[in-house]
């Protein structure tokens, strides 16, 4: 008996410390490890802080960033990813970020990245956390034999004639959403026109009625439910993955 509460003591202790050490080496030895690594290549970035790195400060990044209205003339890149803007300007070109304990390098350099986008098996897509997974899926997400798989399907729907198809489409809800401002100018002759939500719903008629023979306004419920899909996504991305939190 005194064995056995020994050897399940044992057991637990073991499993204690195995624990304790992928949460210690997930959070802090691998992250400082590879930002060691990083710097002795020459890249700069900040320091890594424990677990979250620079999330936080992305996340305040993107609602200052979106708390203002930008000129037409303005650039959009401190808008659109303020967290890689900054960077860039902090430290330059050879540069990463925290995304949680794993970092992300920067690459702009031509030659590197057609490097990277040739070779497939050299260089692995991130790897992400399941909710992302199960709110993203696609080629850009798939790998190996799965993303060959996929890629053929596809592979037919861009070839020159399937294009030259949808040109009828294309010129119906180009001509639509013309027939719309021409409407709204009346006879003043110029209006101010928010162009935005009527590019979204032109790609949105496009995809319709070329693949489905449908308009965008009868799609309407589904494309917003996808959008809706992308809004969760980036919430996903910009946050910590804790298993079993959510």
């Amino acid at each position: 008996m005194e064995v056995s509460v020994a050897a399940i003591f044992i057991l637990v202790a073991i499993t204690i410390v195995t624990v304790a050490w992928r949460i210690l080496n997930w959070v802090w030895v691998r992250p400082k490890y590879l930002e060691r690594r990083l710097r002795e290549q020459g890249f700069a970035g900040n320091p890594y802080r424990i677990f979250f790195g620079d999330l936080k400060e992305s996340s305040m990044m993107s609602k200052q960033a979106n708390s203002k209205p930008i000129n037409l003339s303005d650039d959009i890149s401190p808008r659109i990813v303020p967290i890689v803007h900054h960077t860039l300007e902090k430290y330059g070109k050879n540069s990463f970020m925290w995304f949680g304990p794993r970092p992300r390098v920067i690459i702009m350099d031509p030659e590197q990245i057609k490097d990277i986008l040739t070779k497939m098996g050299d260089f692995r897509k991130v790897r992400r956390n399941p909710l992302t997974k199960l709110l993203s899926l696609g080629v850009l997400a798939y790998e190996d034999e799965k993303w060959a798989k996929h890629r053929k399907i596809i592979n037919p729907a861009f070839r020159m004639e399937k294009l030259k198809e949808m040109l009828h489409a294309f010129y119906q809800c180009c001509n639509d959403m013309i027939s719309q401002w021409e409407r709204l100018i009346g006879e003043e002759g110029s209006c101010e026109l928010d162009v935005w939500p009527y590019i979204e719903n032109l790609s949105g008629d496009v995809i319709s009625r070329s693949a489905f023979g449908s308009s965008y306004t009868e799609g309407k419920r589904i494309f917003q439910l996808q959008k809706e899909q992308a809004q969760l996504v980036i919430k996903a991305v910009e946050s910590v993955y804790i298993p079993g939190w959510r």
